[in-house]
């Protein structure tokens, strides 16, 4: 298995901690130098609070550990594309490049609706790299959003 396969597995497992507390399920991680330095999931449910999607955590984290904002030779993997906020959180970090397993063809910001990565000229551009995993992480989110609709029959 690729490496970068194997790091968009542990991102699945992140996605899955969310799926168990009834979160959307996105995970995402943060490597620098071939080490994983964050892990996030969204826990925007738990904390009922609209800024805790699982890329905005692990770039918290990430700078934590760092001890830096800047996020330069950093590389995040995330099970969904990022929203408009979390892309312009990346852009912010001056993350270098994202992998995505799943397109988000209603809020996506890294391609799918808009492309603030890459389609307009803010400071920094972000690589994007697409379909990693794709189909686990698809699965993963459909199959969250049928068991959501059967508690609610």
């Amino acid at each position: 298995m690729q490496e970068k396969e194997q790091y968009m597995k542990e991102a699945i497992k992140e996605a899955k901690k969310a799926a168990k507390k009834l979160e959307v399920p996105v995970g995402c991680i943060i490597v620098k130098n071939g080490e994983i330095i964050a892990r996030a999931h969204n826990i925007k449910e738990t904390k009922q609070d609209t800024t805790k999607h699982a890329e905005i955590i692990a770039i918290q984290k990430a700078s934590k550990k760092l001890g830096e904002w800047r996020l330069l030779d950093c590389e995040m993997y995330v099970t969904l594309e990022p929203c408009s906020m979390c892309a312009g959180a990346m852009i912010q970090a001056r993350i270098k490049k994202v992998y995505i397993g799943a397109k988000d063809e209603k809020t996506g910001a890294c391609g799918s609706v808009l492309n603030l990565l890459q389609d307009y000229p803010f400071n920094h551009k972000i690589q994007i790299e697409t379909g990693i995993k794709q189909e686990e992480c698809e699965t993963i989110l459909k199959e969250f959003f049928k068991y959501l609709r059967e508690l609610k029959k």
